[in-house]
C-alpha cells in the first residue's frame, strides 16, 4: 500500500512536469525517505498555480486555493499539491493573512522545521536542501527555519509539532528553538482544541510518548493543555509497591512501554490511569499512604480532559472504563467464577488487560493475575464466557410473575449460577426459580 501511494505521488509530479512545470516531493515524506521510514503522506510542491493544477487532474478539491493548496485525489488517495509561495503576516496564529506565489527558495523559508523543509527531485534522486535540513537530520536536531519566534507566531501548533517530532525521532530540540517554545507556550491556548487533541494523540501513539510528556511539562505547554499531569511529579508512592518512584515516574515508565502505533485509548489510559492519585493521597500517622477513590475520580478527570481536547465520545468512554477498572484485574484469581466470566466478557477487557500488564511491569510487581486471565480466556472460550441466557423475562411471566424490578434480580441470580456452572439447562433454571421464589413475594432462601 505504501509503495502504491508513493507511485501515485510520483505520477502527479510527472504529470506536472510533462505540462512544463517544476514539481517536487516536499516536506515530511522527503524527511522520512532519507531516514528510511515509511511516509504517511506525500506532498507535492510546484510552480503551477492552483487553477492550473485543477485543470491537469480529473479529481481535485480546493483545500485552500487562495493559500495555494489543492488536493489531488488519485485512486482514492489524497495528495496535497501546493504552489510555491511566500506568506504574508499571520494574524490568528494559524493562517497567513495572504499569500503571494513565489519561488522555491521563498517556499522553503516559510516552512516550519529544517528537517521538513527539503525537496526531492524524483527523476534524479537529488535532495534540494536550502535550509540545512540534511545537517540537522544527521545531527538529530529539530530546528525552526529562520527566527523560531516568528515560526511559532505563524502557527502556534508548531510548538507541539516540534515536541512530537523530537519524541518520535528521538531527536533533541535546538536550544534557540526550545527557548522560543518556552517563551511562547502560553499562546497554545489560542489554538482550536481539536487540533491540539489530534496533535497530542499522535504524540501519544507514534512512539516516544514518555519523552513527549517530559517535553510537554518542561516546556510549559502541559500547564496550558494538560494541567492534570503536573501534580503527578513529586506525588509519592509506597516504596514496597512502587520502587520506581513517584506517580510521574511510574506513568512515564508505562508510556515508554507503549508499542508504536497503539490505540489512543490504551495510550490515554496509561497517561491518566493514576491521574487522581495526587488529590486522593492521604498519609496516615504510621506513614501508610492511601489513594482511596482514585480510580473513580480518575475516570471522571480523564473523560473531562478528553472532552476538552475534543476526542470522540467512544474514546472518552473507553478511557474512563480503563482508568476506573485498572486495579480490578489484580483480584481475578480470587473472583467467583461468574464474576470473572462477566469481567472477561466486557467489551474493553482485552485492552484493560494490556493496560494492567503495563501498570504491573512499571511497578516491577508479580504478573500472576495477568497469566491467570490469559489462561482463563484461552481455556473457556467465548461461548462459555458469554453463553446465551437460560431463561428470560417471558419465562418468569409464564410462571405467573408480574413484571417488576424483581425480574432483574432473579435473572441476574440465574445467570450467576449458570456462569458458575451450578445451573446448566433451561429446565434446571426454571426449577430453581420455582424453588426459591413465588409470584407473590420472594421466598427466604
Amino acid at each position: 500500500m505504501q509503495h502504491d501511494k508513493e507511485k501515485l505521488a510520483l505520477a502527479i509530479v510527472e504529470r506536472l512536469r510533462s505540462a512544463g512545470f517544476a514539481a517536487y516531493l516536499a516536506g515530511g515524506c522527503v524527511r522520512d525517505r532519507i531516514l528510511g521510514l515509511k511516509a504517511k503522506d506525500y506532498d507535492v510542491a510546484t510552480d503551477a498555480r492552483p487553477n492550473t493544477v485543477a485543470s491537469l487532474f480529473e479529481n481535485t478539491v480546493s483545500l485552500g486555493a487562495k493559500f495555494g493548496v489543492m488536493v489531488v485525489v488519485l485512486e482514492g488517495e489524497q495528495f496535497e499539491v501546493a504552489t510555491f509561495r511566500a506568506d504574508a503576516d499571520y494574524v490568528d496564529g494559524r493562517r497567513p493573512s495572504a499569500v503571494r506565489f513565489g519561488t522555491l527558495e521563498e517556499d522553503a523559508k516559510r516552512r516550519d522545521f529544517t528537517i521538513g523543509g527539503m525537496y526531492l527531485d524524483p527523476q534524479t534522486g537529488r535532495v534540494i536542501d536550502l535550509v540545512g535540513g540534511m545537517r540537522d537530520l544527521r545531527a538529530g536536531v529539530i530546528r525552526a527555519i529562520g527566527d523560531p519566534d516568528l515560526r511559532f507566531a505563524e502557527d502556534h501548533l508548531r510548538m507541539l509539532r516540534a515536541i512530537r517530532f523530537a519524541a518520535r525521532l528521538n531527536f533533541s530540540i535546538d536550544p534557540f528553538t526550545w527557548s522560543a517554545i518556552q517563551r511562547n507556550a502560553g499562546k497554545i491556548g489560542q489554538i482550536a482544541a481539536e487540533r491540539i487533541g489530534e496533535e497530542l494523540t499522535m504524540m501519544m501513539t507514534e512512539g516516544g510518548a514518555a519523552e513527549g510528556l517530559d517535553l510537554l511539562v518542561d516546556s510549559g505547554l502541559a500547564s496550558v493543555i494538560l494541567p492534570e499531569v503536573l501534580p503527578l511529579r513529586g506525588c509519592p508512592q509506597p516504596v514496597n509497591y512502587h520502587p520506581e518512584g513517584d506517580v510521574y515516574r511510574h506513568t512515564r515508565l508505562m508510556l515508554s512501554m507503549l508499542p508504536q502505533g497503539c490505540a489512543e485509548t490504551l495510550a490515554f489510559g496509561a497517561l491518566f490511569h493514576d491521574i487522581a492519585k495526587p488529590q486522593t493521597l492521604r498519609i496516615e500517622a504510621d506513614g501508610k499512604m492511601t489513594y482511596y477513590g482514585h480510580t473513580e475520580i480518575g475516570a471522571r478527570v480523564a473523560a473531562e480532559a478528553l472532552q476538552r481536547l475534543r476526542r470522540p465520545r467512544a474514546v472518552q468512554a473507553r478511557v474512563a472504563y480503563l482508568v476506573h477498572n485498572h486495579l480490578r484485574m489484580m483480584m481475578a484469581p480470587r473472583m467467583r467464577r461468574s464474576t470473572l466470566k462477566r469481567m472477561l466478557a466486557e467489551e474493553g477487557f482485552s485492552e484493560l488487560l494490556e493496560l494492567s500488564l503495563l501498570d504491573t511491569l512499571a511497578a516491577g510487581s508479580a504478573l500472576g493475575f495477568y497469566h491467570f486471565c490469559r489462561r482463563a480466556m484461552a481455556t473457556m472460550g467465548a461461548a462459555e464466557i458469554h453463553p446465551p441466557r437460560l431463561i428470560t423475562g417471558d419465562d418468569l411471566i409464564a410462571l405467573g410473575f408480574e413484571p417488576s424490578p424483581r425480574f432483574k434480580k432473579i435473572l441476574r441470580e440465574i445467570e450467576d449460577h449458570h456462569l458458575d456452572g451450578t445451573l446448566k439447562t433451561r429446565e434446571e433454571a426454571l426449577h430453581y426459580v420455582r424453588m426459591h421464589y413465588t409470584p407473590e413475594q420472594p421466598a427466604e432462601s
